[in-house]
């Protein structure tokens, strides 16, 4: 029988290997490419998200 404590300890352990995985899986990131969190007023227009893809005329 599985209990609370049991099931909190195999979901962390899971989290953990989830976490493990993608850090040893994915490329280090390059401050200098990613693009800007906050570009107020630089001009720069959103990109890359669902609020930047208005819906179009056709």
């Amino acid at each position: 029988m599985l209990t609370r404590r049991l099931v909190a300890a195999l979901t962390l352990a899971v989290l953990a290997g989830m976490l493990a995985l993608d850090l040893r899986m994915s490329q280090p990131l390059d401050p200098f490419r990613t693009p800007a969190v906050l570009a107020l007023g630089s001009g720069q227009a959103g990109a890359g998200a669902h609020c930047a893809a208005l819906p179009t005329s056709n």
